[in-house]
């Protein structure tokens, strides 16, 4: 009788040893997403931008870089999307803000949001946005333009990277995505 309940023990820590090992996995699988994206923003790989900028003061001679922006939307939203201006020399260590506008060309309203990318990749851990419309959903109503502001900055130690030193322009891209909404009926 014994050897039958110390069986039983065994196989009830069992099984709760390997239900928290799949419930480990589940926890590991639904947080890889966002936490490989925090990885990616707080260290600006795979050309995504860090945003956990310190604003620090610099000098005024620290030297100017091109930075051009490219608009896209994906061809299931009915938008226009284009910069303001398709090029702005910025100085290094100060802060810039740049407009993007989008217009909804549907007959509905429309949810968007974007997503956005650095090039060259090897500068994205140089360039660190302050505040943009790509942190948040934008919704349209139909016929409406709204402005779509990017506040930026571009470190000036970009100057001292040798990977990165001889850069001249950093390309800023844009693509606007139409948010999928969940029809589920409410009961």
């Amino acid at each position: 009788m014994l050897k039958i309940l110390q069986r039983q023990n065994r196989n009830t820590l069992t099984a709760f040893f390997l239900f928290g090992i799949v419930l480990g996995m589940a926890g590991l699988a639904f947080s890889s997403a966002p936490l490989y994206k925090l990885f990616c923003q707080v260290t600006g790989f795979g050309g995504t931008p860090k945003t956990n900028v310190v604003r620090k003061a610099i000098s005024k001679s620290a030297g100017v870089i091109n930075v051009r922006f490219d608009a896209n939307t994906n061809s299931d939203l009915p938008w226009v999307f284009k910069p303001e201006k398709q090029k702005v020399l910025v100085s290094l260590g100060e802060p810039k803000l740049a407009f993007y506008f989008a217009k909804n060309v549907g007959a509905k309203p429309v949810t968007g949001t974007a997503s956005y990318n650095i090039t060259p990749f090897k500068v994205a851990k140089y360039f660190s946005k302050i505040d943009c419309f790509c942190f948040v959903r934008q919704t349209l109503e139909p016929g409406k333009r709204i402005p779509m502001p990017v506040e930026f900055i571009v470190d000036p130690e970009i100057l001292e990277d040798p990977d990165t030193a001889e850069v001249k322009t950093i390309t800023v891209s844009y693509t606007f995505f139409p948010v999928v909404q969940n029809d589920r009926k409410k009961s």
